[in-house]
């Protein structure tokens, strides 16, 4: 599996320019926890940064600053963690874990944002991985039971 066929293809992008209070309400509409910061390059969007509800909290609430006041590009994350769409789910999991996000934008060989992979998706996929595992134990035990019988 690779990140480009688990990764929602739904992202929520916004400008740099966007007001604080704007991009709270798109996270409300959307019922999502961060945006994702595109540029139009070449007639495509490629993403330059992220914003999470947790960006807002803690740069503008914590510190009493008018949402008004302050654009997505004055807190957003400028260091982003880009990974393509063949990248493996276990090379992303790394990546993520050493840059300590939960999630990154998904690329296409032209660094178009094609989608968005939340530690979420990964744990999902985890855990439907396990669970079949466990119910492979328990049916070999089945089987071997109507073998004797």
């Amino acid at each position: 599996m690779n990140a480009g066929r688990l990764c929602s293809r739904n992202v929520i992008t916004t400008q740099r320019d966007t007001t604080i209070r704007a991009a709270a309400r798109l996270m409300r509409e959307h019922h999502v926890g961060c945006l994702i910061v595109t540029e139009e390059k070449s007639g495509a969007k490629e993403p330059v940064g992220i914003l999470t509800d947790r960006d807002i909290v803690i740069e503008v609430i914590a510190e009493d600053i008018g949402v008004n006041e302050v654009t997505v590009g004055d807190i957003m994350c400028y260091a982003l963690l880009k990974v393509s769409e063949s990248d493996s789910i276990l090379e992303t999991a790394q990546r993520m874990r050493a840059r300590g996000v939960r999630r990154v934008p998904v690329i296409n060989d032209k660094c178009e944002l094609v989608g968005i992979l939340a530690l979420d998706d990964i744990l999902k996929l985890l855990s439907e991985e396990l669970s079949m595992l466990a119910t492979l134990t328990s049916r070999e035990a089945e089987q071997e039971q109507k073998k004797r019988a």
